[in-house]
């Protein structure tokens, strides 16, 4: 009982990554015995000309399958030097295989080596492909995952996206947000406060884009083409990142400065009593309520005056 459960840790790994067990994803019988005779004829040269890689290649698809007699013939193979190199550490690995795929024989073979579980190419190779098939299910997975949000996200701002173009904007907007750690929620608010989806919007104020970055703000900010839909939502992402954690994730105070800018809300110990500022506050927080933002402190330190800033102010 302690050598079998030796013997499971030592293939523990590969067993994890290969679905060692699983019937669903081992070949069924007759197809692991084809490929053992396969591989007992070219071992042997038996009508073929005798091939010994190519029989060990066959031997490890069936034995990684779940057969136990190919995984034994490995082990003898390696144990013995029988058309190619010995190799005990390779020749323990495949009669740990054996033993725990059920043959009487391999647990012996395995305690008379003494010699350390080695993991064979062919196995390595087969746990590289498992694993770059977990990763594909995984990014797949995902994908569906954010196919689902979108949908779930463009249901409930609906009433935000009318046309083509806007639901192209929200699909920009779901891509960059969490690159910046920011509810796509509140940038789609923000951009329908401030241009209303329009990518050509100007203000007197010369503020330009979806997301209405001044020239100040768009150098800032790196944005060169501010008319550009992905530059300038990710210039108005970094923006409000960058706001979020200056005023520690208070989304009224972040969202004034956004408005009317970091300063004048420092300056006024708060939301500032500007009715153009009140009503955009407002504005966005009919769509996105939440009063506090998660924030990522790396980004700066927080305003200097921010314990001061009276936040009981509502707009």
């Amino acid at each position: 009982m302690i050598l079998r459960s030796l013997l499971h840790w030592l293939l523990l790994p590969s067993a994890l990554a290969l679905g060692a067990g699983d019937p669903a994803r081992a070949a069924d019988a007759a197809q692991r015995q084809a490929w053992r005779e396969q591989a007992q004829a070219l071992e042997h040269g038996e009508g073929v000309a005798r091939d010994t890689e190519a029989a060990i290649r066959l031997y490890c698809q069936a034995a990684l399958a779940g057969d136990a007699p190919s995984a034994y013939n490995l082990g003898w193979l390696y144990a013995n030097g029988r058309g190619t190199p010995r190799h005990d550490g390779y020749a323990a690995h495949w009669f740990a295989r054996a033993a725990l795929l059920g043959d009487t024989h391999a647990e012996a073979m395995f305690k008379r080596l003494d010699a350390p579980a080695d993991k064979p190419e062919c196995v390595q190779q087969a746990e590289r492909l498992e694993q770059q098939k977990g990763r594909k299910a995984e990014e797949a997975r995902l994908a569906a995952q954010q196919a689902d949000e979108l949908q779930a996200l463009a249901t409930r701002y609906r009433k935000l996206v009318n046309t083509p173009e806007q639901q192209r904007i929200m699909k920009i907007v779901y891509k960059l947000a969490p690159q910046f750690g920011i509810q796509p929620g509140l940038a789609y608010a923000v951009i329908r406060a401030e241009s209303n989806f329009d990518v050509h919007a100007l203000s007197d104020k010369n503020a330009q884009g979806l997301m209405q970055l001044i020239p100040e703000t768009a150098a800032r900010f790196r944005v060169s083409k501010p008319f550009d839909p992905e530059q300038n939502i990710r210039g108005g992402l970094s923006y409000l990142q960058w706001l979020l954690a200056y005023f520690q994730g208070n989304v009224p105070l972040v969202l004034a400065a956004y408005n009317a800018g970091e300063g004048t809300v420092e300056r006024y110990r708060g939301v500032p009593p500007f009715p153009e500022t009140q009503g955009y506050i407002r504005r966005i927080q009919q769509i996105f309520a939440l009063q506090h933002h998660p924030f990522d402190g790396r980004i700066t330190a927080p305003s200097p005056v921010l314990t001061g800033i009276q936040t009981s102010q509502r707009p």
